[in-house]
């Protein structure tokens, strides 16, 4: 939840909680009873804070497990009919404006960007550059995904992250043809890695070498105990040696050397662009991707 100030948005309250929801597509194909029950007794929950607190529209944004489960439809419904609020079901290229909207804020891009979401089932890619129409994509190569298929110890073992490596690499050759001079990555992988990292330049900058650290230290011990250590979620840290090995390919993939970390991103994006186009939002993503700041 944001007030906007001068496009600049200045956050009243910041919560999150982890539901499993891609695991749980993952192992049945949809999210199933229960798993619904709770996802909307928490969108419930937020719902009355937000509005209590004064909020004039709450938007809620369904990514990839969403995308992906049977019962997608009931979901948006049960979520619309309790908190009186929309659950628009973004796609692969919406999610990527939307991310790109929430890092740059509406300003326009004065060079060749990639901004990278990496996130548990899919990972959201988008090129924008001052000269060339908003670009995006998104691969089922997400952190969670890597590890379902490739690790089965914990911590995961060379063999195993040599195989995440190999399959993170093969995904991301569908990755959208550019030449970006920035990468921005958004969302927990990116900034968990800088927890690990004990990362505090201003810049937010991390580097192949550093991600080769990261992997290192997470690979010297248990997911519980790099979670206690670091200040991650323990689902997090178990998955975040796949997401490390997924940022490191997509450097690699466009020879970066190292990638900028927003602390922005989909939320941020979205809040801007339902409050600048209106209910047509999801209708003008492109041309917002590109900015509308002067």
């Amino acid at each position: 939840m944001a007030e906007i100030v001068g496009h600049h948005l200045q956050p009243i309250l910041d919560e999150s909680v982890f539901q499993g929801l891609g695991f749980a597509v993952a192992d049945r194909g949809l999210l199933g009873a229960a798993a619904r029950r709770d996802l909307v007794a928490t969108l419930v929950g937020y719902t009355d804070v937000a509005r209590r607190l004064g909020a004039d529209a709450v938007t809620f944004v369904g990514t990839e497990p969403i995308r992906r489960a049977a019962d997608a439809a009931r979901v948006v419904h049960d979520v619309g009919l309790a908190t009186n609020a929309p659950m628009h079901v973004v796609s692969h290229e919406e999610e990527a404006f939307l991310t790109i909207i929430g890092v740059t804020e509406g300003l326009p891009v004065r060079h060749e960007t990639l901004v990278i979401d990496v996130g548990g089932g899919s990972s959201e890619f988008c090129v924008v550059g001052p000269s060339m129409p908003a670009r995006a994509a998104g691969l089922q190569l997400g952190s969670a995904r890597l590890t379902d298929r490739h690790a089965r110890h914990d911590p995961p073992t060379s063999s195993e992250v040599a195989a995440m490596r190999a399959a993170a690499r093969a995904a991301v050759r569908a990755a959208p043809n550019a030449r970006p001079t920035e990468i921005v990555a958004v969302g927990g992988t990116a900034s968990n890695l800088r927890k690990v990292l004990l990362a505090t330049d201003p810049e937010q900058r991390v580097s192949r070498e550093s991600i080769a650290e990261a992997l290192a230290i997470l690979a010297a011990q248990p997911a519980d105990l790099a979670a206690e250590r670091y200040q991650i979620r323990p689902t997090r840290a178990r998955i975040l040696p796949a997401g490390a090995v997924i940022l490191d390919a997509v450097l690699e993939r466009y020879a970066v050397s190292a990638l900028r970390v927003s602390e922005t991103g989909i939320r941020e994006g979205t809040i801007l662009a339902v409050n600048h186009a209106g209910p047509g939002w999801r209708d003008r993503l492109a041309t917002l991707a590109q900015g509308w700041r002067a």
